[in-house]
């Protein structure tokens, strides 16, 4: 297997720790949602459209159904207990499973940010 097709099959392994990692963390959101009293992708929408490094939020409905269950999300406000939850569960910068970061260009790297 060429190493391009082991890597794509790796981000999908779940037998691998670094994947179970991103099903716990699926799991500990969802629990938190249910606790906030909304649901997931509401809260998932309501992070993104006021995270400060998000200029838009995609979303792709499928039927009227999840149109309206992802226009919800804009009246959503997250507590700041919400959200220190999230930072826990998932802490900001941190790739759960490093094979999803894909191609990270030279210019990022530590070496290169120096002056």
């Amino acid at each position: 297997m060429s190493m391009a097709r082991q890597w794509l099959a790796d981000r999908f392994d779940m037998a691998l720790p670094e994947n179970q990692r991103k099903l716990d963390a699926a799991d500990a959101l969802g629990r938190l949602a249910d606790e906030a009293g909304i649901s997931l992708i509401e809260m998932a929408i309501a992070f993104v459209l006021r995270h400060p490094g998000v200029t838009s939020a995609i979303i792709g409905p499928r039927t009227m159904e999840h149109l309206d269950s992802q226009l919800a999300a804009a009246d959503v406000e997250l507590t700041a207990d919400v959200l220190d939850r999230i930072a826990q569960i998932v802490a900001p910068g941190v790739t759960l499973n490093p094979a999803d970061n894909g191609w990270v260009s030279p210019s990022l790297q530590p070496a290169a940010r120096r002056r």
